[in-house]
This record gives C-alpha cells, structure tokens and sequence, in this order.
C-alpha cells in the first residue's frame, strides 16, 4: 500500500529541514518573543511617524503591525522596502530598521539613510552587519535568536514591534492580548498536528485542495498583511506563484477578471480569510463576491480565532504557515530552501552595492 501524501512518514522524508516544526512550536516561539522584548528600552521622544524598513520575512511583521494598530496608534506607519527613506523622514520619525539576518543591502541603505537624516532609529536583528553598525553608532537594538529562516522568524520581528509601540507611548500595554494570542496558537497547533488526519485538520484540508492551482488570498482590514503572508508563505515553502488582494478594493478590479475568466479560473482557487466580527459591510462584499466568482474552480475560508485582533490574526497566519507546509510536501518540494533568492543574493553581491552601503555606514560610525 502507498503511504498517504500527508503521512508522517511522507513529511517527514520531503520536509527534510524540519520546516514544519516552526509552525508547530509556533507557541513557544511566540513565549520567548514577548520574553525577549521586554528588554526593549526606548528613550526618544514620542514620533510622529513610524517607519518600518526591511524587505521579506524581515518586512511582513511591519505589515502585520501597520493592520493591527491603525486603530490604535495615533500615529501613521509605513513600511519602507526601498534603499531610502521617504522624503518626510526625519528628527521626528522613528525609524525602525529590521533585518534578521543583519546583511540585507536595502535595509542596510536604509540604516544609512536614517543615519544622515538623524532620525531616532531603533535595529532588530539576530546579528550581522545590522547589529554591528547599530553598536557602533551607539544606536539602540535588540538582538534576536538566530539560525532560522526569516519567514520562521515571525515572532521574534513582529512581537517586538508591538512592544516597541508600547515603549513608544503609542498604544497600551500589550500583555494581555499576547497572552491570548499565545494560547489560541496552542490550540490551532494542535488541531493542524502532522499526526491530524486529513478529515480533523483544516490546514491538511486546505492544502489538498489548493494543491494544482495558483491560490488568490482574499482579505480585509486587520487580514491585509495576513493575506499577504499567506501568499508569501505560499511563494517561499510550497514554491508556486500565489496572489493576495483586499476588501473593499478588490471589488473595483480584481473581481473582473472572474468575469470571462472561462477555462483559465480552473488554475486558480481563491481563499477567503473570514472573522466572526467582521462588519456587515465586510460581510456582504464577501458573500456577495463568492456567488460572483462562480468561474473559479475552488473556493475556501478560514475563520479566525480569539477574542483581541492580535489573537485572530495570529490564528490565521498560523493556519497559513502549516498550510503552505503541507502544500510543499504533496509537491514533493522540501520548503526550506530558497535556491532563486540566494542565487539572486549571490549575483547582486557581485554588483559591489552592498559593498559600498557598508563602507558609508563606517564612515558615518567614525565621524
């Protein structure tokens, strides 16, 4: 008999890096984030604006963070995925610079940009040229655990950036919902368990039936950047191209390309990321929506969990991140490596950028 495509023993010769354990430790990762951020000490004046600058896993808790406190923090956040700052940085922005694994070029850029521009500038990195930099210029940083992909390293970018709000004066304290959220990953963890069959395990599910299609994630509000993760997570494990768009906005585009879409919608599924305490208004462009896009081959939801937003989000990433796991494997893909982006890292090195980014910063660190 051939094993399942979901056995254990399947994941387990496939997921040969062991990928899928950092969504099942997801709890324990998000435990020692909160622990380790309560070192955070922050001593600028309140900003009127927050920039977040960093590029991939390293970008994405920015994203999270600008959906969860646009409610809350009475200041605008942008995330900055450029070599500079945007024209309005300044003494009065506080300029974040995340990179986990320290040596990303454009944030590295950036640091340098922030630098000239003497913003308050805060490092968060697992060491590298990022914490290097940020000791010589005497600039505060926190240094987080190293040796994982930036994309397993969510908890660790994305909780201190919560608690730097905090310490920032910006929103108010945030154990409570950390608890929560902590507690909600415990149970989803659990419920999507490698050793879960198919029929009790929503992400399992959702895998076997995205399997063969290019998914579009679909979400709103606080779900902007968690559809956003679930394509990125898609693109980096499972190793196939995946889309995300957002409600109301998709309503006035996306949905017209269902409309003569014909044989080409059966290469696509669309997955819905729902909340019980989404607004009538939300409700009903989705609901709406589904009986629209009758030409798409699959549609799926996922409803998320808890009682504070940060717990709901979470719940939805979490279900996402085993999802594109299980996604790899019946691909027989191993998703831990990312062979086109160190290929690009290793042609880009050559171009001497990263370089001459370095060389300023020293400068700037001398002066």
């Amino acid at each position: 008999m051939s094993p399942s495509p979901l056995d254990i023993e399947e994941i387990r010769r496939i997921d040969r890096s062991n990928m899928l354990s950092f969504a099942i430790e997801a709890p324990k990762h998000y435990r020692e984030a909160a622990h380790i951020a309560r070192a955070i000490s922050l001593d600028y004046p309140k900003p009127e604006n927050i920039i977040i600058a960093g590029m991939g896993g390293s970008a994405i808790g920015g994203e999270l963070l600008k959906d969860w406190a646009r409610n809350k923090a009475p200041v605008p956040i942008e995330i900055n995925r450029d070599y500079t700052l945007p024209a309005y940085a300044g003494k009065r922005s506080l300029v974040v610079i995340v990179s986990y694994s320290g040596e990303t070029e454009e944030s590295l850029s950036a640091l340098q940009d922030a630098a000239k521009k003497h913003c308050p500038v805060y490092c968060i990195s697992s060491g590298g040229s990022l914490l290097e930099f940020a000791e010589k210029l005497s600039l505060p940083h926190l240094q987080v655990p190293a040796g994982m992909p930036p994309r397993a390293a969510l908890p660790y970018l994305f909780v201190p950036l919560i608690v730097l709000l905090e310490k920032a004066r910006l929103v108010a304290d945030v154990s409570d919902d950390l608890r929560e959220g902590i507690k909600i990953l415990a149970q989803v963890s659990s419920e999507n368990l490698p050793e879960r069959p198919l029929e009790s395990n929503l992400a399992k599910t959702l895998a076997m039936g995205i399997n063969g299609t290019v998914p579009a994630v679909y979400g709103f509000g606080v779900y902007r950047g968690v559809a956003q993760r679930f394509k990125q997570q898609f693109n980096e494990n499972a190793k196939i191209p995946a889309k995300w768009e957002v409600f109301p906005e998709l309503n006035h585009n996306e949905v017209m390309g269902w409309e003569k879409a014909g044989k080409l919608a059966e290469h696509f599924s669309a997955l819905f990321l729902r909340d019980r305490n989404e607004s009538e208004a939300v409700r009903s462009r989705i609901e709406i929506t589904k009986t629209l896009m009758g030409s798409a081959s699959k549609m799926f939801e996922v409803w998320s969990r808890g009682e504070s937003e940060l717990a709901r989000m979470l719940s939805a990433i979490l279900v996402g991140d085993f999802t594109s796991v299980y996604l790899a494997v019946l691909r027989e893909v191993d998703p831990t490596p990312v062979q086109t982006i160190t290929l690009l890292k290793e042609k880009l090195n050559q171009t001497g950028t990263k370089e001459k980014i370095t060389r300023e910063l020293a400068k700037l660190a001398s002066a």
